[in-house]
């Protein structure tokens, strides 16, 4: 039995559909992430699955429990962190899954226990005693999800759970995240970052204005946009120009400044291009950079290369909102 089934759900707000009849399992201990644009219904699909929101038709069970007929069992069963750490800032890490379990009904040794646990689980010794007001975003966010499963759940929802913060206290949730797959808990994540969910989910639901556009794994959707890409870096958006009125006929799927550029060489641009016969592809987008442009000079090219398509250009093909 899956851990998560939604069947045909629909969530309207009077003449609005949040969600227009989506439907998606998730495997016990799996990573299922729910990837889309602002307002394309992740939130709204987590509010339904975690019972804070009726649906308005179809079904949604968790464990086998209907989320409205059987309410009071599915939240005994998941967790639910928001996008922003709910502790309380002025209470120690102890303090505050102190309070988390006893919110749950836990109560004496089997809390002071479980605390242990669960400080020893997502490394939190060295900041037990010290007010999560002074710790990094990062941390913050590890001792809210810690809260999120003092109750030992079969389904956690994380909504956004990186949203604000930095690249290290990002990676420290994702470790958090994997932590969580190895001892056999179903996450749902819901992310507007692609290498997040690139990273971390086993299978991506990908919804965009309230409906499912594509699932499965991230290899899988990638495959589904075609096949291998060239890559062409040049020196900047004037060359960028040339190329583009070079490469006329190519598939041209993305031109971006480049944001690995190192800062010595601002304004690098980048160009995608579809390749279908690959590395012939590639000699032929050669031979049309070394033409000359209509204004005549020669496109600067910084480097050139083959590649699968990342999940940046699945989103951008599959939705119809930017990212």
């Amino acid at each position: 039995m899956p851990a998560v089934t939604v069947t045909d759900l629909v969530k309207a707000y009077g003449g609005v559909r949040a969600l227009s009849g989506i439907s998606f399992t998730a495997a016990r201990g799996e990573v299922l992430g729910l990837l889309g644009p602002n307002g394309s219904g992740k939130t709204t699909t987590v509010s339904v699955l975690s019972t804070l929101q009726r649906p308005t038709t179809g079904t949604a069970r968790i464990c086998g429990h209907d989320v409205v007929d059987d309410a009071g069992r599915v939240r005994e069963l998941i967790s639910l962190t928001g996008q922003y750490a709910s502790v309380d800032p002025g209470l120690t890490t102890a303090e505050n899954l102190a309070v988390f379990g006893r919110l749950t009904g836990l109560r004496g040794r089997r809390l002071a226990h479980r605390i242990d646990e669960l400080v020893e689980q997502f490394d939190l010794g060295a900041v037990r005693g010290r007010r999560v007001g002074q710790l990094s975003g990062g941390m913050r966010r590890r001792v809210d999800i810690a809260g999120a499963l003092v109750t030992r759940p079969e389904v956690v929802f994380l909504d956004e759970p990186t949203t604000g913060l930095d690249p290290r206290s990002r990676a420290a949730v994702w470790d958090t995240v994997a932590g969580l797959r190895d001892a056999g808990i179903t996450v749902v994540l819901t992310t507007q970052y692609l290498e997040e969910a690139d990273r971390l989910a086993d299978r991506i639901v990908l919804l965009d204005r309230g409906a499912v556009v594509a699932t499965g794994t991230p290899g899988q959707l990638k495959s589904s946009v075609g096949g291998a890409v060239c890559e062409i870096t040049v020196a900047d958006g004037e060359n960028a120009v040339r190329a583009t009125a070079l490469l006329a006929g190519f598939e041209l799927i993305d031109v971006e400044e480049n944001p690995s550029a190192p800062s010595s060489e601002p304004g690098q641009t980048r160009l995608v291009v579809r390749a279908p016969e690959g590395v012939g592809t590639v000699g032929e987008v050669i031979a049309r950079l070394d033409g000359v442009a209509d204004d005549g000079h020669r496109v600067e090219v910084i480097d050139i290369g083959l590649r699968r398509p990342s999940l940046d250009e699945v989103f951008l093909q599959l939705t119809d909102t930017p990212a």
